[in-house]
């Protein structure tokens, strides 16, 4: 097969608290000498597209803000769409206004009711008080949109919980179903192939989440490649729900494999 464009995450796969991981900007390099196709897909939710472009690009990275899709981005999206004009409570860690532009979100101090509990990564925000505002919310009929559901995420001190303890903690409390936006949802792979005017059967997913990156790429018809970097645990890999069409010790192993698939 020829792989005509690559879907790649950012966090695990090309850096780990954005520091590069080695050999992935020589590699995302090649890809780009060969006039691949690609875009830098993201459940990453701390910080906004142009803020991650910054920081690849000052790590060695040939990107630009254009090349990626994050979460919010998508939620935003989705919100417009699907439910135009609802006010939202935002529980996230970081500043993402900028990827939820014509989004309505509620102040800290705004007590009236909500249409949406808008759920983006895991940090000190979600302390006792926000969960149960979030809580009472749900209860009053509010829907639950989550940007992603990932349990944790890999930094530079190890594994960090992340949001989607607490959102099936909300799930189970308030006898919702969030509606998920981000990885893996079917609708965030078809936006990021549109964005590149590629086929799935064409198209390459590279991830460390075997379930969100690769697995739920695969159910899409795209190729998906699991790296052994970020979050990837042995034990995680032996249990998942399906087999990756390619297992990678890292990033910087892709090229070669690309050069094998073609």
């Amino acid at each position: 097969m020829r792989i005509g464009a690559v879907l790649i995450d950012i966090d695990g796969v090309l850096t780990v608290s954005w520091r590069p991981l080695p050999g992935a900007v020589a590699a995302l390099r090649r890809l780009r000498a060969v006039g691949l196709p690609l875009a830098l897909v993201t459940n990453t939710t701390s910080r906004p597209r142009a803020s991650i472009a910054a920081a690849l690009a000052q790590a060695g990275f040939p990107v630009s803000a254009a090349d990626i899709l994050t979460a919010p981005a998508i939620a935003a999206a989705y919100l417009k769409d699907h439910l135009p004009g609802a006010r939202c409570l935002l529980l996230n860690s970081g500043q993402i206004t900028e990827d939820l532009a014509g989004i309505t979100i509620a102040r800290g101090d705004d007590l009236a009711p909500v249409d949406v509990v808008l759920v983006g990564g895991a940090g000190p925000e979600f302390s006792y008080q926000a969960l149960n505002r979030a809580f009472g919310h749900l209860q009053g009929g509010a829907r639950l949109v989550a940007m992603h559901r990932g349990m944790y995420w890999r930094t530079s001190d190890g594994l960090q919980l992340d949001s989607g303890a607490f959102v099936a903690g909300l799930e189970q409390a308030a006898g919702v179903e969030a509606e998920v936006v981000g990885k893996p949802a079917a609708a965030f792979f078809a936006t990021a192939l549109a964005h590149l005017g590629a086929a799935a059967a064409d198209s390459l997913m590279v991830g460390d989440d075997i379930e969100s990156d690769v697995l739920a790429a695969q159910r899409q018809g795209l190729t998906g490649v699991l790296v052994k970097t970020g979050k990837y645990l042995p034990s995680v890999h032996r249990h998942a729900s399906g087999t990756p069409d390619h297992v990678l010790e890292s990033f910087a192993d892709l090229p070669a494999l690309l050069e094998n698939l073609s």
